[in-house]
C-alpha cells in the first residue's frame, strides 16, 4: 500500500489550514473527515492579526475579505448597567501588526479553505471517514476507519477537536466541565429586534454571564453568543443549562441584552469544557493541532487563530524531512520537536490567559466595581496587554 507523507484526522479550520500549507510546501497530504461534508456550525468567529497575517502570506486573505467584516473597535460593556467600560481601537491594527482584525461566518472561512485545497494535486480530501484506530508501528502510522478502509503515512496529525480520538495516544487526561454553557445564533440582521454598534465587536460582561455581538457576511447576518454559569449544573442536574435557565440568568441584564437575546437559537446549546495545557503534543510519528492539542476557553477569541498558527508552524518543520524514501523515525521526532518549540509555550499561555480573562469577566460585587474602574482608566489605543498575542513572532523563529 502506498503511503501518504501526512494524514490529517479532522477537516475543520485547523486541519484544512495545515493540509493546504503542507501540500503547498510539497508534501503529499490526505485529510480524513468524519462528517459527510466539510461544514461548520452556522456561527461567527474572530480572526486577529496573528492569524490574518498568516492567511495573507498563504494567499487566502483577499478571498476571505469578500465576505468578512472589519470592525472598527472591540467594545466592552457592563451587562447589568449597560455602561461602556473600555474599547480597543481596531483601526490601528493593520499598521501596527501588519494584518487586519476581521470577523466572519465559520462556514465562509471553511469554504475558502476547501476551494483552495481542491486545487492542490498532492492533497486528497475524504469525507465520511470515521477513524477508529491509529497505530504507530515504528516506521509508519496505520489508520483504520469504520468503513473498513486503511491508510498508512509517515506522520499523522490529530486535528479532530476537543473530543479528539487521536489525543489519547499522546496525552492522558480528561475533559473538564466548567459549569458554563453557551447559546449561539447567526441570523439575518433584520430579524434582530435590537442590535449594538455594527462597527464593533461588543462584549457585555457581568456576574457569571457574558453576551457577545457582531455582524457577519458583509453585515447581512448578526452573530450573538450568550454564555452563563449554570446553577443547575452546580446542583447536579443532568439536563442543565436549559433555555429556561438562560432566560432566568439574563433577566438581570440590561434591556440592550434582554431584547436581542430573543433571537438566539434555543434548540441547541454548547456545554463548555476545558483541558489543562499539555506538556507535549507529539509521540513518535503522531502529533496534535488546534483544539486537539490545546483546547481553550473563548475569552480571547483565539481558538481558530491558534490552530492556524499551528498549521503554519508544521508547514515550516515537516518539509525539512527527506524528500526521497521513508522518513526515519529520528528525523520525524526532530521535526515534531521543532513544531512544539515554535508553538507549545505560546498556545499554553493563551490557554491559561483565557481562563484568567473568564474569571475577570464574570466577577460580582466589589470585584466587579474594581474591574470596571480599571477598564475605564485604560486608554483605547493601549495595546500593551495584547502585543504578546498579536505581534509577528513567526519571522523570528529559527
Amino acid at each position: 500500500m502506498e503511503r501518504d507523507e501526512t494524514i490529517i484526522v479532522g477537516g475543520g479550520i485547523g486541519g484544512l489550514s495545515a493540509a493546504l500549507m503542507l501540500s503547498r510546501a510539497g508534501l503529499r497530504v490526505r485529510v480524513l473527515e468524519q462528517a459527510d461534508e466539510f461544514a461548520e456550525i452556522g456561527a461567527g468567529l474572530q480572526l486577529a492579526p496573528n492569524a490574518t497575517r498568516l492567511l495573507h502570506r498563504h494567499g487566502l486573505l483577499d478571498d476571505l475579505l469578500d465576505t468578512a467584516v472589519q470592525p472598527r473597535q472591540l467594545l466592552a460593556m457592563n451587562a447589568l448597567s449597560g455602561q461602556k467600560l473600555t474599547a480597543l481601537d481596531l483601526e490601528q491594527v493593520r499598521s501596527r501588526y501588519g494584518a487586519p482584525y476581521i470577523v466572519m461566518h465559520r462556514h465562509d472561512l471553511l469554504d475558502v479553505l476547501v476551494r483552495h485545497c481542491r486545487k492542490e494535486p498532492s492533497l486528497a480530501l475524504e469525507t465520511a471517514k470515521q477513524v477508529t484506530t491509529v497505530e504507530d508501528v515504528g516506521d509508519h502510522v496505520v489508520v483504520a476507519c469504520e468503513d473498513g478502509s486503511t491508510y498508512r503515512s509517515e506522520v499523522l496529525i490529530g486535528a479532530d477537536g476537543l473530543s479528539s480520538t487521536v489525543r489519547p495516544l499522546v496525552v492522558d487526561d480528561e475533559l473538564q466541565p466548567t459549569g458554563y454553557v453557551a447559546y449561539r445564533g447567526a441570523v439575518p440582521l433584520e430579524t434582530v429586534e435590537r442590535h449594538s454598534d455594527l462597527d464593533a465587536v461588543v462584549v457585555w460582561i457581568g456576574p457569571g454571564m457574558h453576551f457577545v455581538q457582531y455582524p457577519l457576511r458583509r453585515g447581512e447576518l448578526y452573530n450573538q453568543v450568550a454564555v452563563f454559569r449554570s446553577e443547575e449544573y452546580r446542583q447536579g442536574r443532568q439536563d442543565w443549562g436549559t433555555p429556561e435557565e438562560l432566560d432566568r440568568v439574563f433577566s438581570a441584564a440590561c434591556e440592550a441584552i434582554r431584547v436581542p437575546l430573543r433571537s438566539l437559537w434555543r434548540d441547541r446549546r454548547w456545554p463548555m469544557h476545558d483541558r489543562p495545557p499539555a506538556s507535549r503534543w507529539s509521540v513518535g510519528r503522531v502529533t496534535l493541532l488546534g483544539d486537539a492539542a490545546h483546547p481553550m476557553l473563548q475569552y480571547l477569541a483565539q481558538g481558530a487563530c491558534q490552530a492556524i498558527q499551528d498549521a503554519a508552524a508544521l508547514a515550516e518543520e515537516l518539509p525539512r524531512l527527506p524528500r526521497t524514501g521513508p522518513w526515519p523515525a529520528g528525523d520525524v521526532a526532530a521535526a515534531l520537536r521543532g513544531y512544539e518549540r515554535r508553538r507549545l509555550a505560546q498556545a499554553s499561555r493563551v490557554q491559561r490567559t483565557a481562563r484568567i480573562w473568564g474569571d475577570i469577566w464574570h466577577v460580582d460585587g466589589l470585584a466587579m466595581a474594581l474591574r470596571d474602574e480599571a477598564f475605564r482608566l485604560r486608554a483605547e489605543d493601549d495595546f500593551s496587554r495584547i502585543d504578546w498575542l498579536w505581534e509577528d513572532t513567526e519571522r523570528s523563529q529559527p
